[in-house]
């Protein structure tokens, strides 16, 4: 096994795009990183730099000890998992998953006519290991059967076959589970972390999808327009943005963002105004605009609140536009005084379209941000 070390790398298309700029980042050895962030944000450039498919443009990339610019991707040890499987049509799963094992250690006809006997050795070793994997795939029943005749989560399992097969160094996975369908996607990423969990190889793993990155990570590294914005554990990621955009991207619903002016130890949204947390640096900080960030499920309904008392520092009307009764949760879209929000709230209170409603904010997990960088402030 082994870490990946990205040191002051870029890569430009042509002469000025920049797909990946200054990326500065290390991937542990064993560790389970996920590149995430929308289209075009670089993490897939980043991921086929390591592969070799992409050559750096700028700095410098490892892999464990050596320093891989210039080394082919054969001589790499690592294996890749695409997003469309990458299957042979006209070779049977076993034949899939025996493939680059029989590329590697067979050495071609000549040599394995004139070393009979260590190559019968070698095609009993690749057999085992990819009965081994079948099994651990649970495709066992599978392995004479030909893609056409799978489904995309057993074509997807045979690709994830095929790259354990090689027990590499580095696991690359570029947006793996994209073409399954949602019950398969969620199967899927618990099997993909167990399979870690016992193989303990580094993995690198492409989404745009942020519910992956939240639930597969050990670490995310969020990218926006080729520049890495934060790398750190989920949790600290949700909890603590470092910008506006991460906070934005990270979190379903997304996080509610308002525009205002502090006053004193408020903050006021044009004809709203709320209180500022109490740690917050910027309370007092007369005239600083700032950007509010607030999480749907902090924003309760104040005939149910528990946990937040109601004030007129935390508290607001709201009218409700649109309800999603998912079950567990309400999803409110409402307008409060000409802006728009979105909360998550317990079925409990009955919130119906078109009602107003008296809201209240847990101000301490409110977040605030710089309102000309965005930078949060804490």
């Amino acid at each position: 096994m082994a870490g990946v070390n990205f040191q002051s790398v870029s890569k430009v298309f042509g002469k000025d795009v920049k797909a990946v700029d200054d990326l500065n980042l290390e991937i542990k050895d064993g560790e389970f990183m996920v590149l995430v962030g929308p289209s075009g944000c670089g993490k897939t450039t980043a991921l086929r730099m390591i592969a070799g498919l992409e050559e750096s443009t700028n700095g410098d990339l490892f892999i464990g000890d050596k320093r891989v610019n210039d080394v082919p991707p054969k001589d790499r040890d690592i294996a890749m998992v695409f997003q469309n499987y990458a299957l042979y049509p006209h070779m049977s799963v076993y034949e899939n998953i025996a493939f680059g094992l029989r590329l590697r250690e067979l050495k071609g006809t000549f040599w394995q006519l004139t070393h009979m006997a260590e190559a019968k050795v070698k095609k009993e070793e690749i057999d085992k290991r990819v009965r081994e994997v079948a099994s651990m795939l649970a495709i066992e029943s599978l392995l004479h059967r030909k893609p056409k005749e799978l489904s995309g989560g057993q074509r997807q399992r045979v690709a994830l076959g095929r790259a354990i097969a090689r027990k590499p160094r580095v696991f690359l996975m570029d947006e793996p589970l994209s073409n399954l369908d949602a019950k398969l996607r969620i199967q899927t990423r618990a099997e993909l972390i167990r399979l870690h969990r016992n193989l303990g190889v580094t993995t690198i793993y492409v989404t745009h999808d942020q519910v992956e990155a939240m639930t597969m990570g050990q670490r995310i590294a969020v990218m926006a327009n080729g520049v890495l914005q934060q790398c750190d554990e989920p949790e600290t990621v949700y909890n603590s943005p470092a910008n506006k955009f991460v906070a934005s991207f990270i979190g379903a619903p997304p996080m509610n963002f308002l525009d205002g002016v502090v006053r004193g130890e408020r903050v006021e949204i044009g004809s709203m105004s709320l209180g500022l947390p109490a740690a917050s640096p910027v309370r007092k900080n007369e005239g600083l605009r700032v950007t509010i960030g607030i999480r749907p499920e902090d924003i309760y309904d104040s005939r149910t609140a528990s946990s937040v008392p109601v004030t007129p520092d935390n508290s607001f009307e709201g009218q409700v536009d649109v309800l999603e009764k998912l079950g567990a949760e309400d999803t409110v879209y409402m307008v409060a005084q000409g802006h728009n929000l979105t909360a998550s709230i317990d079925p409990s209170a009955r919130i119906h379209s078109g009602e107003t409603v008296k809201f209240a904010v847990d101000i301490e997990k409110m977040h605030v941000f710089d309102g000309e960088t965005g930078l949060a402030i804490r």
